[in-house]
């Protein structure tokens, strides 16, 4: 990952910045189990991260195989953020 974030031109203070939020954002998936609105909040933000991701990949590029991975964990993402609202929306 060092190597893939110097080859788009990012600093080591963001590779770490996007770790530390991914670390956070698996967290919240794992309370938003119980806790629902911290799981929407976790899926929308990974989400998020992945479409950046996924900009990126498509900005410099990188080929289809490379690009797919950022793509498909954004829809994962966004799935799970839907249905933690629809589960926030029912409980109300």
């Amino acid at each position: 990952m060092i190597e893939e974030f110097r080859r788009y031109g990012m600093s080591d203070t963001l590779r770490k910045l996007t770790g530390t939020l991914q670390l956070l954002g698996a967290c919240g998936l794992l309370i938003g189990l119980y806790f629902y609105i911290l799981g929407f909040i976790a899926a929308t933000g990974l989400s998020l991260m992945m479409l950046v991701a996924f900009s990126t990949r498509i900005k410099v590029r990188d080929s289809l195989n490379e690009s797919l991975p950022s793509f498909f964990f954004m829809i994962l993402n966004s799935y799970l953020a839907y249905n933690y609202l629809m589960l926030i929306l029912s409980s109300s």
